[in-house]
């Protein structure tokens, strides 16, 4: 259908000064797309009382154009039981709108794709969980926000990868069960001398990476800063010159301005960083996560417009696997 010239005059104005943000990494020719789809949902938030949390690995047009809170998983849990909208819309995976939903039982939480999932939450189930702590009786389990409901309702506290290490040491013990990411869990081993009993789980984006690449990368690139996620692999980190979480990679960037950057993580993360910080060169590695791709404009639209696939836990998994978040958010981050 053919838009108004009014209308059109309209989406233009509202869209523009965002485009002028993102216009290094969207071309012209796809925001003519993105916009008017923009432009409507930021209309309907503002009818339905609906707030859009975003994900860093979100590509621009969302991360930049519709999101309310664009963020890391651990501020997304933060921000999510603050927010005093009727609907929350999560442009993300499925744990995350999970999150989300413990943490506003009240609230509708909308996720626009519900076959958004991910390798590390689909790697272990709740049973899994009880099959471990038979296993290593007594053995607090610190288990990584990248799961289920179900998973963490088993569990004693949540992680991020912006906070493991301090969660970990948190418990004062000698030993917890860290599910499910074993990169993760070796990283953090490296930082404190808690015994860690790990899981066979990988995300598979980090995975992907290998040190030869960051090596040949550095070779091209002398003056390049090489951050990786501790989702990678050991030997990946080793090549890496630092390592961190999503936000310490952003906050990275922004604090220190190097000439040159390539972050070791989801593709979208460094066009989003970039918008941020224009003076900044990105290389970019582009290994794409299948899941968090599969949310897309006209699917936020469709999910806010109908107000579909809406998340439900039951009380029984809702009640315990909130416990785990609240004890995570408790102690906090540490860059």
């Amino acid at each position: 259908m053919k838009l108004s010239t009014e209308i059109e005059t309209e989406i233009i104005r509202e869209t523009d000064p965002i485009y002028e943000k993102v216009s290094k990494v969207i071309p012209q020719i796809e925001w003519a797309f993105h916009a008017p789809l923009i432009h409507e949902i930021n209309k309907l938030k503002k009818e339905k009382n609906a707030v859009v949390l975003a994900h860093n690995y979100q590509t621009p047009e969302i991360f930049h154009g519709i999101a309310d809170i664009a963020t890391d998983s651990l501020a997304l849990a933060v921000e999510a039981e603050k927010t005093n909208a009727d609907i929350i819309v999560l442009c993300g995976v499925h744990f995350m709108a999970e999150t989300a939903k413990l943490m506003n039982p009240n609230k509708k939480v909308l996720l626009p794709d519900m076959s958004a999932g991910c390798s590390l939450a689909s790697s272990i189930t709740g049973k899994d969980v009880k099959l471990l702590k038979e296993k290593y009786p007594g053995v607090p389990v610190v288990t990584y926000v990248n799961t289920s409901a179900e998973v963490k309702a088993e569990s004693d506290i949540c992680c991020t990868s912006a906070n493991a290490v301090r969660v970990v040491e948190s418990l004062g013990v000698d030993k917890v069960i860290f599910l499910p990411d074993q990169y993760l869990a070796k990283y953090v081993s490296t930082k404190t001398k808690v015994q860690i009993i790990s899981w066979i789980g990988t995300c598979i984006v980090h995975e992907k990476f290998s040190a030869q690449e960051i090596k040949d990368i550095k070779k091209q690139n002398p003056e390049i800063v090489i951050f990786s996620h501790p989702e990678c692999s050991p030997e990946v980190i080793a090549a890496s010159d630092y390592t961190g979480s999503t936000s310490g990679m952003s906050k990275f960037v922004d604090q220190n301005q190097p000439k040159k950057v390539m972050l070791v993580t989801e593709c979208s993360m460094s066009d989003n960083v970039q918008v941020q910080n224009p003076n900044v060169q990105f290389i970019k590695p582009c290994n794409l996560c299948p899941y968090m791709k599969s949310i897309t404009l006209p699917k936020v639209l469709e999910c806010l417009e109908n107000e579909t696939n809406e998340i439900l836990i039951p009380e029984i998994i809702s009640r315990k696997a909130r416990k785990t978040v609240e004890r995570m958010i408790a102690v906090g981050r540490v860059h």
